[in-house]
């Protein structure tokens, strides 16, 4: 429960303190501030809210009711969370009964060093008139728009792609509104979501034309139910700490149970075809492609000087409206995505669905990492330390690159494209010998793990702050990935792309968890947990050992064990934090393609 406190009785004809109730507040009417704030117990949310507020209802919502802050204030109204409860008790102190309105709190709050939410309103109306006319005109105002239209449009997000902006928001948003009033939560929305892309895998998999059109009908409405997800957060502020880690990791979970599910069914149809190597390669190059984003992202988010010719044109371009949208489509987000999965599931085959979602998105990598390659060597950006450690966290370097980081790595000097230099070549090491020359399973290959652990730890050595360095963690990933498929796909073991499938979902998870734990602001996984793991470069070497001790089905037995191991440790660890208070309510509102 959380409390509402009115500075006073409300004008009569004021609907103020029903609107309170209506957002869950307990309200308590009195001049006494300070002594109504010293009743509510400490764990409750608690709003200090003028009594002569006039505004829609939703603006009160935004203000007052959204978890993700400590504090929020609109014009007549604020709240403070229970951890903030304490400077608010310091600001009454410090202020006549008479004269605590809640913007006098508000500021001195923020002098108090708590950071207050202000909602961006828009056309939504939030006043403390000051006399009869002009409270008489703030309600014509607050009468002229419509607060229920203003709160189904920001349930949906400002920047998203094509296919979900004009195929699936028109409506999803009011099946969020329908959630919404049958009590519905996010996380429910979300389980279903993943449920329904399970059973679209399964339908997949029975290898059936039935099958496979049913399969594609069911994926584009769990996509449905993803964007309702969020638009249901927005539209009822329902945001937690749970629904942060299911938003985040069901995706990709959907995707590539969709992938297995279709290499399953072209296994099992007419033509018994075998296109798991093509189902693996697809998660491998969506894995590095979202590595190129997020590593990106986080090298460049708080750079300074942060501006370059490459930049400007995408800004003039975006000033032209249909290339906007010409850019967002190309770029394959997830929308159309998997309206090209579903599509070409229910109308052709397992192998056409890969051959064009890897050529897809292939095109789709090349463009946005040549965009941002253009980008970092054309401004001059000056990046932090905490640029530099996401950059390290994300590489994901385990004991054996540590050691060879402070050893070898300290007698290198560091240049500016040093880095990326070293990780290139340390994965050229570790891929052309196996795949190109066909030592893979011998080991040679070994060897060649060991060097590219040597040179791993040699990039890692450097500064991560060169212009390039964001390419150190998507080079690890894509030569991590690329050895295992292509050690299995060479083995010719029986299972032992499947196998090889766990292990790299299995792994991606933990890179992904990795990078949403960045985003949160709470760091990476804790350092035991990587080292618990081996890092990249010591699953690599333990991959290649195996492959060369065993062959046949025990190459497979392997790698099934060790993606089962690390599914375990990762999984256990991830879910430990993300239920616990102090994981971050992260919640993607950018509407960059996923």
């Amino acid at each position: 429960m959380s409390t509402a406190i009115l500075t006073g009785p409300p004008p009569a004809g004021s609907s103020l303190e029903e609107d309170l109730r209506s957002l869950g507040f307990a309200v308590r009417v009195t001049a006494d501030v300070a002594g109504a704030l010293a009743a509510v117990p400490a764990a409750e949310r608690v709003a200090v809210v003028d009594h002569r507020f006039v505004g829609h209802v939703h603006a009160l919502r935004l203000a007052l009711t959204d978890p993700r802050f400590p504090a929020g204030a609109v014009e007549g109204a604020l709240t403070v969370q229970p951890d903030a409860r304490a400077s608010l008790t310091r600001a009454l102190a410090a202020t006549d009964d008479g004269a605590s309105l809640p913007g006098v709190l508000a500021a001195r709050l923020e002098a108090d060093g708590v950071p207050v939410h202000r909602p961006d309103l828009g056309v939504l109306v939030a006043a403390v008139p000051d006399g009869d006319d002009a409270r008489a005109k703030t309600l014509a105002e607050t009468g002229a728009v419509d607060d229920e239209a203003v709160r189904l449009r920001s349930a949906v997000k400002s920047r998203d792609g094509f296919f979900t902006t004009f195929c699936i928001s028109p409506y999803s948003r009011y099946l969020a509104r329908w959630c919404a009033r049958r009590g519905l939560t996010p996380n429910q929305v979300t389980t279903a979501s993943l449920l329904t892309a399970l059973i679209a895998a399964g339908c997949a998999a029975t290898g059936t034309r039935g099958g496979f059109v049913a399969a594609g009908v069911l994926l584009l409405f769990s996509f449905v139910l993803d964007c309702t997800d969020g638009q249901l957060a927005r539209y009822s502020l329902q945001y937690s700490t749970l629904g942060a880690w299911l938003d985040a990791t069901f995706d990709r979970a959907k995707e590539y149970a969709f992938y297995a599910g279709l290499a399953l069914g072209a296994s099992r149809g007419g033509g018994h075809d075998d296109v798991w190597a093509l189902a693996l390669g697809a998660m491998v190059l969506m894995t590095c492609r979202h590595v190129v984003d997020f590593a990106f992202n986080e090298a460049n988010h708080d750079a300074t000087a942060n501006t370059s010719p490459t930049a400007a044109l995408s800004g003039r371009l975006d000033s032209v409206g249909w290339t906007v949208w010409a850019r967002r489509m190309i770029v394959l987000p997830i929308g159309e995505r998997w309206a090209l999965i579903a599509v070409l599931t229910a109308l052709t085959t397992p192998r056409t669905v890969f051959y064009v979602l890897l050529i897809g998105c292939a095109f789709a990598a090349c463009y946005t990492t040549a965009g941002r390659v253009l980008r970092s060597l054309t401004r001059k950006a000056r990046r932090t330390d905490r640029a530099a450690q996401a950059l390290a966290d994300l590489a994901d370097s385990g004991p054996l690159a540590e050691a060879a980081a402070g050893s070898l790595g300290r007698t290198v000097p560091g240049r500016a494209y040093s880095a990326p230099f070293w990780a290139v070549l340390a994965a050229a090491c570790l891929l052309i010998g196996p795949l190109v020359t066909g030592s893979g399973g011998t080991w040679r290959a070994v060897l060649q793990a060991v060097v590219y652990a040597v040179f791993a730890g040699v990039a890692v050595a450097q500064p991560l702050k060169g212009p390039l360095d964001w390419l150190v963690p998507p080079v690890f990933r894509g030569a991590e990935y690329g050895m295992i498929l292509g050690l299995a796909a060479q083995s010719g073991a029986p299972g032992a792309l499947p196998a090889a499938f766990g292990l790299v979902a299995a792994v991606a998870y933990h890179h992904y968890d990795t990078v949403y734990r960045i985003r949160g602001g709470t760091g990476a996984p804790p350092h035991r947990l990587v080292r618990a793991i081996g890092g990249h470069e010591g699953r690599v070497l333990a991959v290649t050992i195996a492959a060369a001790l065993w062959h046949g089905r025990g190459f497979t037995i392997a790698l099934t064990v060790l993606a089962a191991a690390i599914a375990l440790v990762v999984l256990s660890e991830s879910i430990r934090f993300w239920v616990s208070s102090g994981a971050p309510a992260v919640h993607d509102e950018t509407g960059e393609p996923a």
